[in-house]
């Protein structure tokens, strides 16, 4: 797939560093790891403000649309906005489950699943590392 945003890992390892992210943010990012539930250190966050791409900056999700999942992942109901994000169906660990990333950069944020509350039913259980947090 391409991205209007394309570097080569080392590039990403370079500017994650550049931002202080989290160690495990290049490999859940670039490699889709998954960070260990209640781990993450946006989970509990309740602040207001927007969540972005840890990789391009780009605005993903409001806080008006995180809810306590109970997953151990900061989860939400909608991105904000109908391009921020992209999904496919990935079948790795032996099930199918649709990945979400970064419309942008192609960056992995974790899944989509179809038991969340309305308006949308839908669960966007985001990995921390792969998000940061900007205030209102």
């Amino acid at each position: 797939m391409t991205y209007k945003i394309d570097k080569t890992p080392d590039e990403w390892k370079a500017l994650l560093a550049a931002k202080n992210a989290e160690p495990l943010a290049f490999d859940v990012t670039r490699r889709e790891a998954t960070e260990r539930a209640f781990t993450g250190r946006l989970e509990g966050n309740k602040a207001q403000g927007v969540y972005r791409c840890i990789c391009c900056d780009k605005p993903l999700f409001s806080s008006a649309s995180k809810y306590e999942s109970g997953s151990g992942w900061p989860s939400y109901f909608q991105p904000l906005s109908a391009d921020a994000v992209g999904t496919k169906v990935d079948g790795l660990l032996w099930m199918k489950r649709t990945e979400v990333h970064c419309a942008d950069c192609g960056a992995h944020l974790g899944h989509v699943f179809e038991d969340g509350p309305a308006p949308t039913g839908l669960r966007y259980c985001m990995n921390s590392a792969s998000l940061h947090f900007i205030p209102e």
